[in-house]
């Protein structure tokens, strides 16, 4: 492992978001409003560690390009803003707009200090803006939803038509509890229960940040599933941070799962059959985009995990969203499963003369240089397995070090190894092996790799298993092998490309 280099003064992120110089978290607030996606987070204003809770604020025309705006809505003496959610307010229910100048409502969960009478308390509470979202007043009966507990919060909410009828529903959870709470209102302000979700399937660390959205099975508008994500921390499948999901239906007062595994027993096994949004080691706290155009349910997570977060070896920033991703749901092996894939904007941003392509070529046993290598890189590729117990790449590839990304058609994985990825030694649960159970498709294994200067997002079978994986490598480890163990394979196609005007935001 290497440990000769410390990540100070560290370059950002092309492809994923980061804060300039602080910290930054969960995705909050998201919505595309007058042609902008806006991306709110938790963020500490002042500094580079987990601490004085606000929104950060970044937009983007793309989902690729960012710029980082003021803070949005800041802690002070009384409360900090904890996780929430964004609606565009169109016709004014709440009347904290006009019918001419309708808000933005934000909902976000209150987290009360000592100087506050509702300390160790946790409520929903409203702000709003008639600028776009840019400025942001605090509505002056705060909160607005109070449970009197101590782990009330991440409000998602959303507008619900049932063709003859049309309200506001919010989802949020009882975070000890593992379970997810649903309330209805007409105003935004003044909210009725309507029902519980949970405990159900994994539930080895708190729930947070829950969603709930509805999708077409198979593309068929005939065919609208339910699906309700929720975040765990921790008891993930590969340890620490990470998100589930259901699927089933909501009624407009019930979401009722057709996913639960139904099981008194808690083994590695019984969670590696739950449905994970991500199986990598960092994407927590995920959530969809409010009135995405096109119909689009485009997702985003923060790229890390509450297991060494606080420790990760970057500066004067520390942290960084994952890759926007579309999730659409299909059947697979007679259940519906989300399929997710990085923006098709993102694609954009790449040559379309590639670095390096191929088809059809034999992969001896062995480690085998490319010539193809940058710090960020997009690399599409399928596979035959041949004799080969495994294969696959190895990138930010240097002289000692390397992420090296498995397919093992024998043990049925997908596998990414950042034991040797770079400096891995700041915390003892970060050099890992991570892993996800894949099937082959007509006899094919294809993966998607999003390269960038600390992390790789990996899809595979188009986009029924991710992983997403912080790295810290060396800036001079940039180079890419293809390996073959235990007998040959067949890369039947290979696309490797380099991003082109590509920036950190700005």
């Amino acid at each position: 492992m290497n440990t000769q280099h410390t990540a100070v003064d560290t370059v950002r992120p092309v492809l994923h978001y980061t804060a300039r110089n602080t910290w930054l978290n969960d995705p909050n607030g998201l919505i595309f409003h007058d042609g902008l996606y806006h991306l709110y987070y938790q963020n500490n204003p002042l500094g580079s560690t987990w601490g004085n809770m606000s929104w950060g604020h970044a937009t983007s025309e793309d989902l690729v390009l960012w710029t980082e705006q003021d803070v949005a809505i800041r802690v002070d003496a009384e409360e900090e803003i904890f996780s929430g959610s964004i609606v565009f307010d169109s016709y004014n229910t709440s009347s904290l707009g006009t019918p001419l100048q309708p808000p933005l409502i934000a909902i976000y969960t209150s987290a009360y200090t000592k100087e506050s009478p509702l300390f160790g308390f946790q409520a929903q509470s409203l702000a709003y803006s008639i600028d776009g979202g840019f400025t942001w007043e605090k509505y002056a009966n705060n909160p607005v939803l109070n449970r009197n507990s101590a782990n009330f919060r991440d409000p998602k909410v959303f507008r619900y038509n049932t063709g003859t009828e049309s309200f506001w529903v919010m989802v949020a959870v009882e975070a000890a509890e593992h379970t997810v709470v649903l309330y209805r209102s007409a105003d935004l302000k003044s909210w009725q229960y309507l029902s519980s979700f949970g405990p159900a399937n994994a539930t080895g660390g708190i729930w947070e940040c829950p969603d709930l959205f509805p999708l077409t099975l198979d593309g068929d508008p005939a065919k609208v599933k339910w699906v309700l994500s929720v975040n765990m921390n921790p008891g993930g499948p590969n340890g620490g941070s990470a998100g589930q999901y259901f699927v089933g239906d909501f009624d407009g007062k019930t979401f009722t799962s057709e996913t639960t595994v139904v099981t008194g027993v808690k083994s590695q096994e019984q969670l590696e059959s739950y449905q994970w949004l991500d199986w990598g080691r960092d994407y927590y706290a995920a959530v969809s985009f409010n009135d995405a155009p096109d119909g689009r349910r485009i997702m985003v997570g923060w790229m890390n995990n509450w297991d060494y977060a606080k420790e990760t070896p970057t500066g004067p920033w520390r942290s960084q969203m994952a890759l926007p991703r579309e999730v659409e749901l299909a059947t697979v092996d007679g259940q519906p499963r989300l399929i997710q894939r990085p923006v098709v904007e993102i694609s954009a941003h790449f040559g379309r003369e590639p670095l390096l392509s191929c088809s059809a070529t034999p992969i001896a046993e062995g480690t085998h240089p490319l010539e193809a290598n940058g710090p960020v890189l997009l690399l599409e590729a399928e596979f035959t397995a041949g004799t080969a117990t495994e294969f696959g790449f190895i990138v930010r590839k240097g002289a000692t070090e390397g992420t090296r990304i498995g397919l093992s058609p024998v043990r049925g994985l997908i596998s990414v190894d950042r034991t040797y990825s770079g400096q891995v030694d700041f915390h003892s649960t970060f050099p890992s092996i991570d892993t996800a159970p894949i099937v082959e498709t007509g006899g094919k294994y294809t993966l998607t790799v999003a390269v960038d200067h600390y992390s790789v997002e990996v899809f595979t079978q188009g986009g029924e298993v991710s992983l997403a994986e912080l790295i810290f490598p060396m800036a001079e480890s940039a180079g890419v092998s293809i390996y073959s163990k235990g007998g040959t394979a067949t890369l039947e196609k290979l696309r490797i490309s380099a991003p082109t005007g590509l920036e950190p935001p700005r």
